[in-house]
């Protein structure tokens, strides 16, 4: 599954907005806050995703690439 910045700050604007926020107000941090924000998540996933694999003859842990 590929991981996109823009999709995944617009998701988040919408989640916000069904909860009774405006993220994208005047006085709110905006759009490009939420494309920067989703940005560090998954670079940080990216970055750090391990798949573990328990048995079998490949049994082990192996970084996500």
């Amino acid at each position: 599954m590929a991981l996109v910045p823009e999709l995944m700050a617009i998701s988040i604007e919408n989640s916000l907005e069904q909860a009774g926020y405006k993220p994208t107000t005047d006085k709110a941090a905006g759009h490009d806050f939420y494309v920067a924000f989703s940005k560090g998540i998954i670079d940080h996933l990216n970055s750090n995703a391990e798949v573990v694999i328990e048995g079998g003859s490949s049994s082990g842990t192996y970084k996500v690439t």
